[in-house]
């Protein structure tokens, strides 16, 4: 009788890859975790229950089919894991590294309620791909036919991608127009390299052109081209900008000089991890080395700030959010690794308003929380009397984002919005109230993750397979 390959959640302990130490990583960017060894990553695979109804396949935004691509793992069959895996994901290696599964995937795996430790879903994601990679088993999108249509993908980030993936597929004519030098938009630019090293975005834009995919880079809508020459040049328009708007502080001193965007802030940085020159980096301003830093947020965005910033050598950085750690947006994951790096968290404080230019102190005010507001979550307030100022030679707003006026910056009134900005769209298909032109990610959803990005690009870019099909039945009739 063969041997029971899984169920092993009893008999073996949940066993993250290691992670290196904080006084070793907190000097670079590098990836923190190491990889899977083959027999460890069968062993953390092994422990998945099979359970009859998958509560990670449904909180996975893409639906992936983990429990299969588990078991496969477990019994060595892995490029059959790996096709699973990337039959309902077009970039898995980056789900792996930067998804939250404590709130997606593991955070509802049957063992952990159970009490046993959930299954390590992201690191085995992760070494499936890698392994797949190192053996050439990722292969460029090779449609058996080319087709006349084209489409046009504003936006390089992982939505319009996985769009462009998609569609070249099916032998669609793609080009992506994107503002910046290079293609991954927020993965590129956005997440700094101890979360995804920049090679492993790259890989993926390069089989993307190899592909057939056209890139058209800094190429600004509006300015290099107009929208209306791009809908007339293709069948169809996928808007997926992402949001990169950066919501601002108010409060006395806020114009300070010193006081920066997160999204500034991280781009430089990453710019220098591609060996680019970054005047503002060298001028010291978006630098943070010898300095106090404090950054306002406590979102992911937040999280990469403050990681970063010791990094770059500051004296001290302190992360001021309004909240309790029980209820801050970004990943624990996340928030435990920065404290093990060195980061102080201010739990329910809030700026003020900021003292000397160059800043030299944030205003801050204690909080409490009260009732819950309209999303269910307790407001802060303040707690009069309780002021103080924290010193800081450098304070990075991350405060989340918001949508640009598309309508206005691309001369087109007709392009609807919702009342926060964000592109209206139809659920599942990205469809807008203009013919052909549909819209993807966080230019519909706002601020969201990378995994749903992937979502609406893939579901965008079927409904428009859909479409192209029946008028290509309804013309051959």
């Amino acid at each position: 009788m063969a041997k029971q390959p899984m169920l092993k959640f009893i008999s073996v302990d949940r066993d993250m890859p290691a992670k290196r130490a904080a006084d070793e990583r907190n000097k670079d960017f590098h990836e923190i975790y190491a990889a899977y060894a083959e027999a460890k990553a069968e062993e953390q695979a092994s422990r998945c229950s099979q359970c009859g109804v998958p509560y990670c396949q449904s909180h996975c935004p893409l639906h992936n089919n983990i429990p299969d691509w588990l078991r496969l793992t477990a019994t060595g069959r892995l490029e059959e894991a790996y096709e699973v895996s990337q039959a309902t994901n077009t970039f898995p290696e980056i789900c792996g590294r930067i998804c939250p599964q404590d709130r997606l995937c593991e955070g509802n795996c049957v063992i952990e309620q159970s009490g046993h430790g959930t299954v390590t879903i992201g690191s085995v994601e992760k070494y499936i791909t890698d392994t797949a990679w190192e053996n050439g088993w990722v292969k460029p999108p090779a449609p058996t036919s080319e087709r006349e249509e084209s489409v046009a993908i504003i936006g390089a980030g992982p939505g319009g991608l996985a769009a462009a993936d998609m569609l070249r597929r099916a032998g669609v004519q793609v080009t992506v127009y994107d503002r910046y030098d290079r293609a991954g938009g927020l993965l590129t630019y956005g997440i700094p390299g101890f979360k995804l090293e920049k090679d492993i975005v790259m890989r993926r834009n390069d089989q993307l052109e190899a592909g057939g995919v056209t890139f058209k880079m800094n190429c600004e809508i509006g300015k290099d081209i107009s929208f209306d020459e791009i809908r007339k040049a293709h069948d169809a328009v996928i808007i997926a900008t992402g949001v990169y708007k950066s919501r601002d502080l108010q409060g006395p001193g806020a114009g300070a000089a010193g006081i920066v965007k997160a999204i500034d802030y991280l781009t430089a940085s990453n710019r220098l991890s591609f060996g680019d020159t970054v005047p503002e980096f060298d001028s010291g301003e978006l630098n943070a080395e010898g300095k106090k830093v404090v950054v306002i947020g406590g979102g992911d965005t937040a999280m990469d700030c403050v990681r970063t910033a010791i990094r770059q050598g500051a004296e001290s950085v302190k992360c001021l959010y309004r909240r309790d750690r029980a209820n801050m947006p970004g990943s624990q994951r996340e928030t435990q690794n920065a404290e093990e790096e060195g980061v102080v968290f201010e739990w329910l404080a809030a700026p003020k308003g900021f003292t000397g230019d160059p800043v030299n102190g944030v205003m801050v005010q204690r909080m409490r929380l009260g009732q819950p507001d309209a999303s269910g979550r307790q407001s802060p307030e303040v707690i009069e009397g309780a002021d103080y100022v924290e010193e800081a030679d450098l304070v990075i707003k991350a405060l989340g984002f918001e949508p640009e006026d598309l309508p206005a910056l691309w001369n087109e009134p007709a392009l609807s919005v919702t009342r926060w900005g964000t592109i209206k769209a139809a659920f599942t298909t990205g469809a807008t109230d203009l013919d052909g032109v549909y819209a993807v990610g966080d230019i519909v959803r706002g601020a969201s993750l990378v995994v749903w990005a992937i979502r609406d690009g893939r579901d965008c870019a079927e409904a428009i397979l859909k479409k192209l099909n029946a008028a290509k039945a309804i013309a051959a009739e």
